[in-house]
């Protein structure tokens, strides 16, 4: 769908129903029924009242990066390619592929009990690279940003910050649930992973093959989050406000 284009009630209880699967016969009264049994946030739901309010659905990316931490040798090259292309500086606080936070105990560190999922330098000897998941629709990242700065490239489709829109509110940081939203303190804009217009220099650059750059597919239901998403992402937009009935908030 594109960016301007809107769908009108039955249209979007049509695309819901699709999207949960449930059989093509179900009826209003009975998607109700099924969504108080599921625990599915009926509250913007009420986008059917709301015909007016535009739906906007993000196409999704043409790829992604993905990481092998069998592979992984923990030398975050890495992050220094990705910050010294996109910022001309060396400085991994800054890459939009995450090493060094997981180096010593795995995501979160130690205070998750790494050693109990078996997850991390110390669990199971593997070292986690953080990448983000290129989320399809809707886009946490993008949903939250008040000035709609987070876009589609129309190249790649990957999601990137438009710095010219950008105000610093870091309100995008919060939203993303595996926090790969990075923000420079020296211009106050924040930044995210573009696949550096289809050649990722992260993969590139990998000595030992750890990183891929593979046809998108949906990561963002399958790898565990690092933070709950704020709450406002789902149903503060009222583009977004029939997001809700197949998104639960977290």
């Amino acid at each position: 769908m594109a960016d301007n284009e809107t769908w009108d009630d039955q249209t979007l209880f049509e695309r819901i129903i699709q999207h949960l699967e449930l059989p093509p016969e179900t009826t209003r009264r009975g998607f109700i029924r099924f969504s108080v049994g599921t625990a599915v946030i009926l509250p913007a739901f009420s986008a059917f009242a709301a015909p007016a309010a535009p739906l906007i659905i993000t196409e999704d990316a043409e790829g992604l990066i993905v990481t092998d931490s069998t592979r992984c040798v923990g030398c975050k090259r890495c992050e220094l390619v990705c910050t010294e292309f996109n910022d001309g500086k060396a400085q991994p606080s800054l890459a939009r592929i995450k090493v060094s936070r997981n180096y010593n105990f795995g995501p979160k560190g130690q205070q998750l009990g790494v050693g109990r999922d078996g997850a991390g330098e110390f669990g199971n000897l593997r070292i986690i690279q953080d990448t983000c998941k290129q989320c399809p629709h809707p886009v946490p990242c993008a949903t939250a940003c008040p000035n709609s700065a987070i876009v589609r490239d129309e190249k790649t489709g990957a999601r990137v910050v438009d710095v010219k829109k950008c105000t610093g509110c870091r309100f995008c940081q919060r939203a993303c649930p595996w926090e790969m939203t990075v923000f420079d303190e020296a211009t106050s804009k924040a930044s995210k992973c573009f696949l550096c217009n289809g050649a990722p220099e992260c993969a590139a650059n990998c000595s030992t093959g750890a990183i891929k750059y593979v046809a998108w597919r949906d990561l963002s239901r399958s790898v565990p989050v690092r933070t709950a998403i704020m709450p406002a992402v789902f149903g503060r937009d009222p583009r977004t406000a029939g997001c809700v009935a197949c998104h639960q908030i977290k």
